[in-house]
């Protein structure tokens, strides 16, 4: 069952579904005037609350990297540029101070990776290279403790050089395929893993493999809605849901392509 910490970060658009858009600096969404019981607004009384944990606890590795946490999830509702770059700055500081002192943390490489995601984001020229800051972070995140996050760096890592590009950064299909495929094999209950690798394999027009995890994940479907149930899981199924579908229709049209005219 998920864990307190588990439960309150969910209300918010999955962390793994950022790495794609990191190169691209795109515009900003979720506006603003959203409504107390938002994921929006809960995310903004999270980092409120880490906030305040870590302004009492400085140097305390739980306290950033729990911070690091809140503030990734804030910055996925920022409306503007400036506010998503404030605010993965605030998290990168943070985790970045901490892991100097406590360099065995997985939750802190891990954090830090993400907000630097976050930041790349807001840049243009300046992307790459944080991209490949993140690199690092993931690797030793993964090392320290493979299973956070359901897999989390592993899932992080594979996105990473599924998307970055592969002449001029450290794009590598290879590399992709390795870790997607070890975040399936460390948390395979949870949906976003195979999800990914499902994406992957269509994208990579790799039909019989995507074939083979989509069966196998519509089969580990219904387990995976007892484990991952309630109001705090509610955005993640929204998405997961709607990624299913998408998916199922590449494949299907894939599938159509591969028959015979007549």
């Amino acid at each position: 069952m998920p864990t307190r910490d588990q439960r309150l970060k969910r209300n918010r658009i999955s962390r793994c579904r950022v790495l794609p858009l990191l190169v691209l600096s795109l515009g900003l969404t979720f506006a603003g005037n959203a409504s107390e019981d938002s994921p929006a607004e809960q995310a903004r009384a999270r980092f409120e609350e880490a906030q305040k944990a870590y302004s009492l606890h400085p140097k305390d590795a739980e306290a950033a990297w729990k911070f690091g946490r809140a503030c990734f999830d804030l910055g996925e509702f920022s409306t503007t540029r400036e506010q998503r770059a404030e605010v993965a700055q605030k998290g990168i500081d943070a985790c970045r101070q901490a892991v100097t002192q406590e360099p065995n943390s997985a939750p802190l490489h891990y954090y830090l990776g993400l907000n630097l995601g976050q930041l790349a984001r807001t840049r243009s020229l300046g992307a790459l290279k944080l991209v490949e800051q993140m690199e690092p972070q993931f690797t030793q995140a993964a090392a320290l403790d493979p299973h956070f996050d359901y897999a989390g760096a592993d899932r992080s890592l594979g996105l990473l050089y599924r998307d970055a590009p592969t002449l001029i950064s450290i794009g590598n299909r290879g590399k992709a395929r390795e870790h997607l495929r070890r975040a399936v094999e460390l948390a395979p209950d949870y949906p976003e893993n195979r999800l990914n690798l499902i994406e992957s394999y269509l994208k990579w027009g790799d039909r019989t493999g995507a074939r083979q995890e989509l069966a196998a994940l519509e089969k580990s479907w219904p387990k995976a809605h007892e484990k991952f149930k309630g109001p705090a899981w509610k955005a993640s199924w929204a998405d997961w849901d709607a990624q299913l579908q998408t998916l199922k229709s590449k494949s299907e049209e894939s599938s159509k392509l591969e028959s015979p005219r007549h």
